[in-house]
């Protein structure tokens, strides 16, 4: 019997293509993140969603922080995958770092199971953000060199410094009574180390590290800059900080200082609704700069030309947005972030839809703050009207729990004891 040629032929080159390769031919389904940076592959398409949203929302979270615009130059494939028969101690996170012919490729391997935490996955994701700012100005990489890991500190540091964060943790581990270690023991520990108090106090540290770090109104660039320059540092890590950080020229005072600052700030209560209402509500209508003797705030902004020192004036409002977000009601604390946002957006000089953003944020705090109204004026009367007898209106649905509407008992052997035991115990 003679076989096809164009059968030979795939049969032929099927043994010449290894498995692992004939495994990556086949296709598979993925989806692309908004920015484009994050190609996500594996899982159905509700969880390839939540990942976008969760990558998307870490890396803008970043670049708020640190004052940049999204330049991203590398993109990052987030391999989604199951445990197998065959491996079944498959790492729950592996990100793998490579070099092709054109450019660096960069892959986060996340393993699905009931084992692995949104937290750990969040953090692999800030890490190879970081990972892509730390390369992607250095084309001169070679394939097998070795690469640079962002420092834990500072990928808890900046992840805890996001304005939506729940500070609560970190108040518990700073009111530890332990004290605060010399910053060059922090910076040499490894937390992988830790058990899971310690790990907690790790990020506590690392939140006020970098706090102290972005402290000034040149921190955030320079820290962009320090994790710029990551690839080329030097085994201290201290002196590597004191050099992009000089106007700090001793950070184990400072951080030690911000540290007792954060501990008090955060052991006070969070604000009601009504309180962090009041204090939005001051930021907002506070003048930012005047314009032809006429207040300029938030609101009334005209944002196509800005002066530097107007663009000063707009990270710092966006540190007093930070600041009110920390400790605000949680209810309002998305409003907060929006408006936070919206600042940032106008020093990068991003005015596209800014009118009508505001606008809706106008209309959202409007309705938010009725509801509220509506919700204290019930609570009020329900106070004020309560009885202390019950009102017999609920009475026909407890009807049931009444012996007239009980069934007869059993009289069976099996009832009869169960009915025993019962009165027994």
């Amino acid at each position: 019997m003679r076989i096809p040629l164009r059968i030979f032929f795939a049969s032929f080159l099927s043994l010449l293509i290894p498995s692992s390769a004939r495994c990556d031919l086949e296709f598979r389904e993925r989806s692309i993140s908004p920015s484009g940076q994050f190609i996500i592959y594996g899982g159905d398409a509700g969880f390839r969603a939540s990942i976008s949203t969760l990558a998307e929302r870490t890396k803008l979270s970043l670049l708020s922080l640190l004052k940049q615009s999204d330049g991203w130059k590398i993109a990052i494939v987030i391999n989604l995958q199951t445990p197998t028969a065959n491996f079944p101690e498959l790492p729950a996170t592996a990100l793998r770092v490579s070099q092709t012919e054109t450019s660096l490729k960069l892959q986060l391997d996340l393993t699905l199971s009931e084992k692995i935490l949104a937290a750990a996955i969040e953090r692999e994701i800030a890490r190879v953000i970081l990972v892509e700012m730390i390369y992607r100005n250095q084309p001169s990489i070679l394939a097998g060199d070795l690469y640079i890991d962002p420092p834990a500190w500072l990928v808890d540091g900046l992840l805890e410094s996001a304005s939506d964060r729940n500070r609560a943790p970190l108040a518990l581990s700073l009111s530890t009574p332990a004290s605060l270690p010399d910053i060059g023991a922090f910076l040499n520990q490894r937390p992988e180390t830790l058990d899971s108090i310690g790990r907690q106090l790790y990020r506590a540290y690392s939140f006020v590290l970098v706090q102290t770090l972005i402290d000034r109104s040149t921190g955030p660039v320079r820290l962009a800059r320090y994790v710029g320059n990551l690839a080329f540092a030097s085994n201290d890590v201290l002196a590597d900080l004191s050099r992009s950080f000089p106007e700090t020229p001793d950070l184990d005072v400072a951080w030690k200082i911000k540290a007792g600052l954060l501990k008090a700030s955060l052991d006070r209560d969070l604000l009601t609704f009504s309180q962090s209402d009041d204090k939005l509500n001051e930021l907002l209508i506070a003048p930012l700069w005047n314009e032809r003797g006429k207040p300029v705030t938030i609101e009334n902004i005209s944002p196509p030309k800005l002066t530097p020192a107007q663009r000063a004036d707009l990270q710092q409002f966006s540190g007093k947005l930070l600041r009110l977000a920390t400790r605000a009601n949680p209810v309002l604390r998305p409003l907060i972030q929006n408006y936070q946002r919206i600042a940032d957006q106008l020093v990068l000089g991003k005015t596209r839809g800014i009118r009508q953003r505001l606008a809706e944020l106008r209309s959202v705090r409007m309705r938010l703050s009725g509801r509220m109204n509506d919700l204290e004026d019930y609570l009020n009367w329900f106070e004020a009207a309560k009885t202390e007898t019950p009102s017999g209106i609920f009475e026909e649905c407890l009807e049931p729990a009444s012996g007239k509407s009980q069934k007869p008992k059993r009289q069976d052997p099996l009832s009869i004891y169960l009915d025993g035991m019962e009165l027994e115990f």
